[in-house]
Order: structure tokens, then C-alpha cells, then sequence
């Protein structure tokens, strides 16, 4: 007996789109049609509702892929715009062309997150509209996330999505008679990615090393501590990327304002396209590999690696097997609760240390144009670089010593630089 479909088929004027729920919430899949008009979500969990936007959203398809031209709507002062209406129209805004302020895919999955989970809450506080949205509305939702167990951050980031669309509503006339919320949110540090130590990350690749099956996950490994990648870039690396000549050089390219590259178009977190030279020890593990196709890494049974498939062998088959001789200690973070991020952090703070390397460089190779991560390590050695500044010679032998001083190393109390 055939399977009963997850979906429902709806024929619109346009388009036939297959509607679906996920969570309670109703989405609508047009990739199926002559045209792909994408899947989207309705922003709503009643189905009557669904229905309506389903009809709304076939039209604005049909404007947008040009099958029809479109009308002015007449006035209606007295429309209240919902919650999934506006929803679905700053959706459609920011999935506008990158080029134009669009946003990329990583950030519109999020958003979609963002309003699922406030339009749950309004549905519960009797808030249907967007002009119902202001100050005392936003204050209740953050308690309700707070009260979730929700990051600091994580609040930051969702009131101020919320804020941003009111705001673009009101400047689209979408919506009428409404002023921006004005709510200041205190800027949130991201809880720190443990940072690994060199005899950790040694320990690492040797039990990969030692183990067969996990072989391939020291060259990941080495890759990630030897070059600060994110493991979704080092994932996507291709043999195009990688330059052998005169010590070896990776070069990471945005490609998110190209034409269609068959969905393998690569977008980097930045935005920005970098480069940087190779590690020897990397270029060693690079020279050795084998050419399956044009992506450098592969899983373990020589398939696309998936960086979900790291993480958990690295947890499983690595992290807690060492755990016992890299144990935590007064209750806080420690070796077992690192995670593949974790090595961005250690080839950061190794740099750190280096006197011959700088942060600018740094935040070149790692890729970020200002990083907060990247100055925290820079910052946790400045002592070091105090002494190193003291141990200059910057005025030539006693030139630069007061007349009080008797000896090389002496110094008046009011001359010593405060720590």
C-alpha cells in the first residue's frame, strides 16, 4: 500500500505548490513548477489562514517571475497588517538579490527562526498585528525567552531582527500610523568557544593517528588548527583553492555575487574573499591526499564530509576517550567541551604569541575585518609585549635614563610602567 503523501498538491492560479507543516507551522514548496518559485514559509499554524497567504503569495510569485504586471491596490486606511502578512513581505525583501541588500541563505533560515518563535508567542499573548508590536511587547517576549533558558545573545539577535522589521514595515508603508520601537539593547558577548592547548591538540591527531578508521580525521584536524578555517570552509575546500608554488597558498573566494553554479556557489561568514600561506605541516597532509574529485576533503568512507559528521566522531571516537588525561578542573570548561570551533581559537592564540606576527595579519588570514576574537588573544598577551618593549633600546644605551640613574636596570619608582 503506497505511502500517503506528507504534503497537500494546491493549484493556485499560477503556480501548484505542495503544503506541508513543520512544527505546527504551514510552509508552501513551489520548486516543483516550470519556474522554481522557492519554499517558503506561511508563517502561520491555522490552515484557513494558510490558504489565504497560499493565494497572496501565488500572485506575488507571478509578479515577481514577470507572468503578470503589477496593480496598485486601492487605499484601505483601515487595514491591519498581520503578523504573517508582514512576516511574508519582509521575507520577500530581504530575499531580494545579494547585489541589491539581499541576504544569504544562512541568514534568512535564521530570520525564518526568529519569526516562528515570536509569531508561537503572539499567538499565545492575543497580539495578531504588526501595530500591536511595540516596547511592552518585546519586554514581555524577552522575559519569555530568558525564562526558556535562552543566551543573552540569542535575545540580542532576535529583538533586534524584530525591531528591524517593524522599521522596514513603516518605511515600505506597509505599515501605517507607527513609529520604530525605540528599545536599546545592551550589546552581548558570544559565550568563547573553549580554547584548545598545544599538548591537547597534539593528543588529538595522535589518537587519529593510532586509530584507522579515524585516520582521516587528523588531516581535518591538522587543517583546521593549522589555518584558523571555519569547519564549513574547510569542508567546502577545493583542489582550485589550493596553490602548491613557493611554499603553498589557500585562497578562499566569495562567490555569492556569481551566476548560478549549480547550488555549489560558496559563500564565506565575511563576505570577503582571503588569502593566506600554508603550514608546513598542513601543506605535508594537502601533498598526500588523495584526488577523488574537486573538493580536497572526504568522509570516512570517501564520500562529501559533512561537518555534522565531524563534530560528532570528533566527540565520540576522540574528546571523551582522552578525557581522563586532559580532565576540567574546578567545574569549569575544559578539553571534553571543546568543539571544532575550538581550533579557530587555538591557531588565533598561537599566533598570539608569536612577537613576529600581527593581529592585522591575523584577522586577514582568519578572515575578519574586525574580531573581537582575534584582539582577546592578541590582549591576553600583552604582558608579554610590555616586557618586549621594555627590552628595547629605543634611544641609545643611557640617553634615554634619567640623571638619578646609577645602574642599566634602575629606574625611579614614578618611571616603572604601571602593569
Amino acid at each position: 500500500m503506497p505511502k500517503k503523501p506528507k504534503y497537500e498538491l494546491i493549484r493556485c492560479n499560477h503556480f501548484a505548490w505542495r503544503l506541508s507543516r513543520r512544527d505546527g507551522v504551514w510552509y508552501a514548496d513551489g520548486r516543483t513548477n516550470p519556474v522554481n518559485v522557492g519554499r517558503h514559509s506561511l508563517g502561520t499554524r491555522d490552515k484557513t489562514e494558510a490558504m489565504d497567504l497560499l493565494a497572496r503569495l501565488d500572485l506575488s510569485c507571478a509578479i515577481k517571475f514577470g507572468l503578470i504586471k503589477p496593480t496598485v491596490p486601492a487605499p484601505t486606511p483601515n487595514h491591519k497588517l498581520s503578523l504573517s502578512e508582514g512576516r511574508r513581505l519582509y521575507e520577500e525583501h530581504i530575499s531580494r538579490a545579494r547585489i541589491i541588500g539581499g541576504v544569504k541563505a544562512s541568514t534568512k533560515k535564521r530570520y525564518r527562526t526568529v519569526f516562528d518563535k515570536f509569531i508561537a508567542f503572539a499567538g499565545k499573548t492575543a497580539i495578531g498585528n504588526w501595530d500591536q508590536v511595540d516596547v511592552p511587547i518585546l519586554e514581555r517576549y524577552a522575559s519569555h525567552l530568558e525564562g526558556l533558558g535562552y543566551a543573552q545573545k540569542t535575545l540580542l539577535n532576535e529583538l533586534t531582527t524584530l525591531k528591524q522589521a517593524v522599521k522596514w514595515l513603516i518605511e515600505a508603508k506597509h505599515l501605517t500610523g507607527c513609529e520604530p520601537i525605540e528599545l536599546p539593547l545592551r550589546k552581548v558577548e558570544s559565550e568563547r568557544a573553549y580554547c584548545y592547548r598545544p599538548a591537547e591538540v597534539r593528543a588529538i591527531v595522535e589518537r587519529c593517528r593510532q586509530i584507522p578508521a579515524v585516520n582521516w580525521l587528523g588531516d581535518v584536524v591538522v587543517g583546521l588548527a593549522c589555518t584558523g578555517m571555519r569547519i564549513d570552509e574547510l569542508v567546502n575546500m577545493k583542489w582550485a583553492d589550493v596553490a602548491f608554488e613557493n611554499g603553498g597558498r589557500i585562497t578562499l573566494t566569495d562567490e555569492s555575487y556569481r551566476g548560478n553554479t549549480l547550488g555549489l556557489r560558496r559563500t564565506l561568514k565575511s563576505g570577503r574573499s582571503r588569502s593566506f600561506p600554508i603550514y608546513a605541516e598542513f601543506l605535508a597532509v594537502l601533498q598526500h591526499l588523495p584526488r577523488i574529485d574537486q573538493f580536497v576533503f572526504h568522509g570516512p568512507r570517501g564520500g562529501r564530509l559533512k561537518a555534522d559528521t565531524v563534530r560528532r566522531v570528533l566527540v565520540r571516537d576522540v574528546l571523551v576517550p582522552l578525557v581522563g588525561k586532559f580532565p576540567s578542573s574546578n567545574g569549569g570548561k575544559g578539553f571534553v567541551d571543546g568543539r571544532l570551533h575550538s581550533f579557530r581559537h587555538y591557531f588565533v592564540s598561537m599566533c598570539a604569541t608569536n612577537k613576529n606576527i600581527s593581529e592585522r595579519a591575523v584577522m586577514e588570514w582568519v578572515g575578519h575585518a574586525d574580531s573581537a576574537m582575534v584582539r582577546h588573544y592578541f590582549h591576553l598577551h600583552e604582558e608579554e609585549a610590555r616586557r618586549q618593549m621594555q627590552s628595547l633600546d629605543l634611544l641609545g644605551g643611557a640617553a634615554g635614563r634619567s640623571n638619578g640613574d646609577s645602574s642599566e636596570g634602575s629606574q625611579t619608582e614614578e618611571a616603572t610602567p604601571s602593569p
